[in-house]
């Protein structure tokens, strides 16, 4: 009778063993990152919209958590020259992805002094973009048009 509750505590010793074990496993955090870069171009216009999200999952008493964050940098570049854009008055850009999109418009008064444009931003807790995904960019400038895609080269 004595082997039998000596065995019935040894299971319920490891038993609890086992459980604390889970538990202590289940509390840990996986990150992952995420950077890419898209790029694309059109007749007038080429951009690079550059991309560093990172995820944290983890567990926290049986339940699953995640949280993200997120950063992106928009860069429009005029492929001529400056002398070209210096009569340019008006520039509206804008930028679409399957989770989020921009639109950056300016007025200048003023000859232009660069050719580069660029819309920055970023989200907490918001949905993380895929390496896949193509994102598209609509420029409007004087009464021209051009849109066009951006993928990422890399994948």
């Amino acid at each position: 009778m004595k082997k039998i509750f000596t065995l019935l505590f040894l299971m319920m010793v490891l038993t609890a063993c086992d459980s604390n074990i889970t538990k202590k496993d289940t509390n840990s955090e996986e990150k992952t990152e995420h950077n890419y870069q898209f790029t694309g171009e059109s007749e007038h216009w080429e951009a690079v919209y550059s991309y560093e999200g990172t995820e944290l999952w983890g567990a926290n008493d049986e339940q699953t958590t995640h949280s993200s964050k997120d950063s992106y940098e928009l860069v429009l570049k005029y492929k001529g020259s400056l002398k070209e854009l210096s009569s340019m008055k008006n520039l509206e850009y804008t930028y679409e992805t399957t989770t989020s999109s921009g639109t950056k418009t300016e007025a200048y008064k003023e000859p232009l002094s660069e050719k580069v444009f660029t819309i920055r931003g970023g989200s907490e807790n918001g949905a993380i973009i895929g390496e896949g995904e193509v994102i598209k960019v609509n420029v409007k400038w004087d009464g021209s048009e051009e849109s066009f895609e951006l993928h990422n080269k890399a994948k």
